[in-house]
């Protein structure tokens, strides 16, 4: 008699396990953080395409612990600033975006204001990104000018806010 209770007692545990451990589950899940991370070692200077992340779970707060870029649509598209390893999260000063303008090779300049509208060369002094402000050589004058990247890697001098 004793062991039938025992064993009456031991089903009873299994049905109870077996019902709360999809439960215990979906809490430690809701509980996790779920985070783009490289699934391949990602070098200084290539472009992060979407291929090249996958999710992965972390202890809940990761995201909150650091400057950990929890969007994809944040980090495709952008470059390495250093060595992203696979399966470690990405933080953000790990990337950088894409540079429009390369130091040293020359580009055109523009410079429309009110109805005076001028093209030039320029010898960009600084490598630059999408809206960044860089230093330029005037080919023709030799003067430092200042201008804005453009998205098509032209430099707009004037009226730069």
């Amino acid at each position: 008699m004793r062991e039938r209770q025992r064993l009456a007692a031991f089903a009873a545990f299994l049905i109870m396990a077996a019902v709360a451990a999809p439960a215990a589950a979906a809490e430690i899940a809701a509980s996790s953080d779920i985070l783009p991370v490289p699934t391949i070692t990602i070098y200084p200077g290539d472009v992060i395409g979407n291929e090249m992340l996958a999710d992965q779970s972390f202890p809940a707060g990761t995201r909150t612990n650091a400057a950990i870029l929890a969007d994809r649509s944040v980090i495709v598209g952008k470059v390495a600033r250093r060595t992203l390893v696979a399966g470690k999260v990405i933080t953000a000063n790990a990337i950088a975006e894409p540079e429009l303008v390369k130091r040293g090779g020359i580009i055109r300049a523009y410079f429309n204001e009110g109805g005076l509208s001028m093209t030039t060369l320029v010898l960009p002094l600084q490598s630059g990104a999408l809206g960044a402000i860089i230093q330029c050589r005037n080919v023709d004058s030799g003067r430092v000018i200042m201008g804005t990247v453009q998205a098509d890697g032209s430099i707009r001098i004037g009226s730069i806010q």
